[in-house]
């Protein structure tokens, strides 16, 4: 017996060597992935800023060249999360993407869509349904010709055909609203002003001049004031963001109204007012949930159900 037992401790030793080596090589391999492309990215946009400034003669620590440094930064990240937003928000909730209904909730919301989106004169939008309790959906995708909208069973199972309904015509209102490249352009253009004006700035502040009219720069001077503005006029620029986002709340809640009537849309938002604050989806997915986690006001990417349900009785 006793030599069984130390076999079997043997063994369980043996296993659990075997699983920390297959979650480190994991873990170590998405991290060296994540740095090799962030390493990649900063390579080719080094590239494209040097064709740019020997082709226009643009000193790069020019105003000119800040504003264009500036811009190539700026957009770049905004445009990359676009056109992968759809395979990212795939993969971040473990989502199916119904090629064929299998059951009876599948082929509802299959049906719900492709009626909806007909109504909104778009193309039809790949459907995935994504396991959660939270009770949400988001639609995303770069272009209304490569567009997704996403449900949660949580969704399925605690709201009302009509309540549900609505919801999905809430996300097909965004993609036919076009929020999704609205709201990356937008951020594109705020973090350009982030990094410009950061530059600007902390050039300024660590420069100075000798005796003898000699320029020069402090370099410690120069990271650690830029570092700290774009952190101030970071949160400026999202609370910018996050104000036009709730805007875009409400032109949905009301092109949801057009689709199905107003009536079911109140009741979705009264049903979420009774149903558990959701988990938060973070990133560029959160400003098209149709249930956005509270937060203070400024901050928050969806309006106050309240204030919701009030700009739909005003219709």
């Amino acid at each position: 017996m006793l030599e069984i037992a130390d076999k079997i401790i043997i063994l369980g030793k043996q296993l659990l060597h075997y699983l920390f080596l297959e979650i480190y090589n994991i873990m170590a391999k998405r991290v060296i992935l994540f740095l090799l492309t962030n390493l990649a990215i900063t390579f080719v946009l080094g590239i494209v800023l040097n064709i740019i400034f020997n082709a226009t003669g643009i000193q790069g620590q020019s105003v000119g060249g800040i504003l264009i440094l500036s811009l190539v930064f700026g957009f770049s990240g905004s445009l990359i999360s676009l056109f992968l937003s759809k395979s990212m928000a795939l993969r971040s909730v473990g989502a199916e993407v119904i090629k064929e209904p299998r059951n009876q909730a599948e082929q509802w919301l299959f049906n719900t869509v492709q009626r909806q989106s007909q109504q909104a004169n778009i193309p039809m939008p790949d459907i995935a349904i994504y396991h959660s309790a939270d009770v949400n959906a988001f639609a995303t995708g770069a272009t209304k010709n490569n567009s997704l909208v996403a449900v949660s069973t949580g969704l399925l199972n605690s709201m009302t055909e009509d309540e549900a309904e609505a919801v999905v015509a809430h996300e097909i209102a965004h993609i036919a609203n076009g929020d999704m490249v609205t709201m990356t352009l937008l951020q594109g253009v705020l973090n350009t002003f982030v990094i410009f004006l950061a530059r600007i700035i902390s050039t300024m502040a660590a420069s100075s001049r000798d005796s003898n009219g000699n320029s020069s720069t402090n370099t410690l001077v120069f990271w650690v004031v830029d570092i700290a503005l774009q952190m101030v006029f970071g949160v400026l620029a999202t609370m910018i963001a996050m104000w036009f986002s709730r805007h875009r709340e409400f032109r949905a809640d009301a092109g949801s109204a057009q689709l199905v009537g107003k009536e079911k849309m109140i009741a979705a938002l009264q049903r979420l007012q009774r149903i558990h604050e959701p988990q938060e989806l973070h990133g560029s997915l959160a400003a098209f949930m149709i249930n956005g986690a509270r937060s203070k006001e400024l901050f928050m990417s969806h309006p106050p159900l309240e204030k919701r349900i009030e700009a739909l009785r005003g219709l």
